[in-house]
């Protein structure tokens, strides 16, 4: 069975609300999954006050003593994850984004390789895409398989027509979903995330600080030197470049010196 977790930045049980549970109920006729609605608004989660002790010492020094850790523990116990927000002046809620800003840890140190990310906006009438991108791409920096996620658009109550897009729309990302779901969890990265990586340990390696936690968390999984996060098949071609931008600085560095 598989664990699905939709955390929904509204405090109004409505259309975003209904959204994600017309979503669960989407996958549910589909496979065994067993499904849970969190309400970001029914639990203490403080704003993220920049102090970057979660980047320097270890996110347990962050000095917000809230519920950070059991909603994060939800993700780690969970094959994928939703993020639900209703379109707020062309930006997510509040809510979604001071829970957003507590990954700035995990974007330095990823770690939710394996399960599946998708999101779901709601709006009245438009502007939602970039929301879509923005979740997505945050996603996919702390490990996530993102799914390109849908927006739910329409006043209520929404025209007939609008329902039945919206329908359409969630009935279309929840087979997506859980066909993601149901794949091999080490797939091979596609050559912008394998570009990410390779950015990534090259900032790490210019630290070259043993007491870094980036380095070391780098260091003890074996990225320092490995082709990718995880074992699996990576393209020649795509290789090939991930290795061009790797080396290209260290002998520009050498001719520059």
């Amino acid at each position: 069975m598989k664990k699905i977790t939709a955390f929904v930045g509204s405090a109004h049980k409505q259309n975003t609300h209904k959204a994600v549970e017309q979503f669960l109920n989407n996958l549910k006729a589909l496979g065994d999954v067993e499904c849970e609605i969190v309400t970001l608004n029914d639990h203490n989660l403080g704003i993220c006050r920049g102090c970057r002790l979660c980047f320097m010492k270890g996110e347990q020094f962050c000095p917000l003593k809230d519920d950070r850790d059991m909603l994060f523990e939800k993700i780690d116990a969970s094959d994928g994850v939703i993020f639900a927000t209703p379109n707020y002046c062309f930006q997510m809620s509040g809510s979604m984004k001071v829970f957003l800003d507590r990954f700035g840890y995990a974007i330095h140190r990823p770690r939710y390789f394996g399960k599946v990310f998708t999101s779901i906006v709601s709006q009245g009438f438009g502007g939602g895409g970039k929301i879509i991108e923005n979740l997505g791409f945050n996603a996919s920096l702390v490990g996530f398989k993102a799914i390109k996620g849908t927006t739910v658009t329409g006043f209520d109550p929404r025209t007939e027509k609008e329902q039945r897009v919206a329908d359409r729309n969630l009935e279309k990302l929840s087979r997506k979903f859980y066909a993601s779901l149901n794949k091999p969890k080490n797939q091979e990265p596609t050559l912008y995330q394998l570009i990410i990586f390779r950015i990534g340990r090259i900032t790490i390696k210019q630290e070259a600080d043993p007491g870094s936690v980036d380095f070391n968390y780098y260091n003890d999984k074996g990225w320092l030197t490995s082709p990718y996060y995880y074992p699996t098949h990576i393209n020649p071609l795509k290789m090939f470049i991930a290795n061009m931008i790797e080396v290209i600085p260290g002998y520009l560095q050498k001719m520059m010196a």
